[in-house]
């Protein structure tokens, strides 16, 4: 298992995003910050998906008028953690 941290853009409540990968799926995730019954339920939603499944469903989901959201950014965060992890193998 992997672990990461992610600090996301400060547009949104969340402050940090950490997780646990095993393999290529999502073991857990956890936010630091934001609306906690909405993040809660996000982090259960994926966990044991895999990381490209979760960031298709993720992947642009805006905040009202702004341009990203803490999905969103789990999604750049997932996205981060699987180039840094390519390049290293």
């Amino acid at each position: 298992m992997k672990t990461f941290s992610f600090e996301p853009d400060p547009m949104v409540c969340s402050r940090k995003i950490t997780g646990t990968i095993d393999g290529n799926r999502i073991e857990s995730i956890r936010f630091l910050g934001g609306c906690p019954g909405n993040l809660i339920g996000i982090s259960r939603l994926v966990k044991g998906k895999t990381i490209e499944e979760t960031i298709e469903l993720l992947k642009g989901i805006r905040c009202g008028a702004k341009p990203t959201s803490c999905p969103d950014q789990l999604a750049k965060a997932l996205q981060k953690y699987l180039e840094k992890n390519q390049q290293t193998t």
